[in-house]
């Protein structure tokens, strides 16, 4: 008789202990995970990507393996090691009698295809099962949506909430009111005393010499013996823990906030842990719902409503929307822009302080908040007309949080509107005013916020009309931004043309900046 072995396919963002995979030890199972360059080598990624995704997968093997499982693990210079998903399994399963194969669903269209494509072509068995991970199906946006006209994120927010009880009780709202936005748009004080974030202190040297010894291209810096991302569940935990108590209470006042050398502030920094399902997004909810609960006094209602709606809110959505319209949204080019990317996007070395910091910070991290990507470095690169893909690729590889499925999303779509408007109701672009309203950035800056044309003049007052301007065939009719062009429309002509001269200069000469 044959007897019935399984081959299961475990990816580097796939690291759910709690996934019912693993409730039981089964000798007849083999998993398989494996550090690939095709894997490292499709976007210029951060170095502390690189590192950080192989450490927590060789540590999630590693707990496998002392729970009893049997695991077969493909370390970056493991002589076997065939670089590739498909060139791995087939080796295994040439080498091996196995009558199963099975994966869970990835995250990522590109590797989908890729598992799809190996799948058709197997003499055996196969099956994919869902991570266990998200509030939502890949189907469930489309699902929703069906027949509407529009994506309205704040109407999908308010479903999942009622379909899932968050903030409710027995149906209805607990307060009233759904969103709380209004109340979380604060400038730091300028004496306020931000409560340190915790970091780690994992020794990452034996990874990072592995990499070294290849000609893997990364950017961004890595102290190997002090590397500061949680690398596991107990890790990912005790961030958690720190986040709902330490700044939760202030989380939601201070979410947009920007402020010089302080990259991680009020933010969970939760992201990694999430995405590579060392969290899950309910028990993140969760927790801050609890902790909201055991002391209202100290944690404001606004502070966690924030939170809530940029897990099963703004999360969940933007991974439907990844799935109801990609492929064709990776190519999506509504404004046609087709602009370089700026070659100090890649050093920091730019005059502009809010550029410099967001972006220095970006490299020395691994990481800036939402609204540093959103109307820092993502404001900029659209005033400028970079083209969708060198921003993509910008964002894919220096976070250490993006993958493409929430990356391509908030970039292409959020910040760069190239997708006419799926996602963002109207282009996230500003002048130095909301920049100047939102951070500590612009009062030790070399070019002057309140300038718009002349010596100093702050490039984004130009560019911002310029931008306009430029695209007025496109965005003039839509009802958000009307009075834009009404305002443009009432400047003296000779204004009009100073700032576009301002503006071409600033993007003729855009490398000096």
């Amino acid at each position: 008789m044959k007897v019935s072995r399984t081959l299961r396919l475990v990816l580097g963002d796939q690291l759910n202990s709690r996934h019912s995979w693993f409730d039981a030890v089964d000798d007849s199972v083999t998993y398989v995970m494996m550090e690939v360059r095709t894997e490292t080598d499709y976007a210029l990624h951060h170095i502390q990507k690189v590192v950080g995704f192989f450490v927590a997968m060789r540590g999630f093997s590693e707990s496998l393996s002392a729970a009893g499982h049997h695991v077969v693990y493909f370390s970056l210079d493991d002589p076997a090691n065939r670089q590739s998903i498909p060139a791995n399994l087939q080796q295994l399963l040439d080498a091996e009698t196995y009558t199963q194969f099975e994966y869970q669903y990835p995250d990522e269209y590109r590797v989908d295809v890729i598992l799809k494509d190996f799948c058709a072509a197997l003499p055996i068995a196969w099956q994919a099962v869902e991570t266990e991970h998200f509030y939502t199906r890949r189907e469930t946006l489309a699902d929703f949506f069906a027949g509407k006209k529009t994506l309205l994120m704040e109407s999908f927010y308010r479903e999942m909430r009622r379909k899932h009880g968050v903030l409710m009780d027995c149906g209805q709202l607990l307060t009233g009111q759904w969103n709380y936005d209004e109340d979380n748009r604060k400038k730091l004080p300028r004496e306020h005393r931000v409560t340190p974030p915790l970091v780690f202190d994992n020794d990452v040297s034996p990874i990072l010499s592995a990499v070294n010894a290849t000609d893997i291209n990364t950017i961004g810096t890595i102290d190997a013996r002090h590397f500061v991302w949680p690398v596991n569940r107990e890790q990912s935990l005790q961030l958690l823990d720190f986040f709902v108590e330490a700044c939760l209470p202030l989380f939601g006042s201070y979410q947009d906030a920007m402020v010089p050398q302080q990259w991680s502030l009020y933010h969970s920094r939760l992201s990694f842990s999430m995405n590579t399902k060392m969290l899950a997004p309910a028990e993140v909810i969760d927790a801050a719902v609890a902790a909201w609960q055991a002391n209202p006094d100290a944690i404001a209602y606004h502070q966690l409503e924030g939170f809530v709606r940029q897990i099963i809110g703004w999360r969940e959505y933007m991974r439907g929307i990844y799935w109801m319209k990609m492929p064709e949204f990776g190519t999506l080019n509504f404004l046609d822009h087709q602009a370089p990317l700026p070659e100090w996007y890649w050093t920091g070395k730019t005059k502009m302080h809010c550029l410099r910091d967001s972006i220095g910070q970006s490299l020395q991290w691994a990481y800036a908040h939402h609204i540093q990507r959103l109307m820092v470095t993502g404001n900029f690169a659209l005033l400028a007309g970079v083209a969708p893909d060198a921003v993509d690729g910008w964002y894919l590889g220096i976070y250490i949080d993006a993958l493409e499925w929430v990356e391509i999303t908030n970039t292409r779509g959020m910040s760069q509107f190239a997708d006419g408007g799926i996602v963002g109701t109207k282009p996230y672009v500003s002048s130095a005013a909301y920049i100047d309203r939102m951070s500590h950035y612009c009062g030790t800056c070399y070019y002057n916020k309140a300038k718009k044309t002349g010596d100093k003049a702050c490039p984004f007052n130009s560019l911002y009309w310029n931008f306009y301007d430029r695209h007025r065939d496109k965005l003039e009719r839509s009802p958000r931004i009307g009075m834009v062009y009404k305002l443009w429309d009432r400047m003296k002509q000779e204004d009009k043309a100073a700032l576009l001269e301002q503006a071409t200069f600033y993007l003729t000469n855009i490398d000096k900046l």
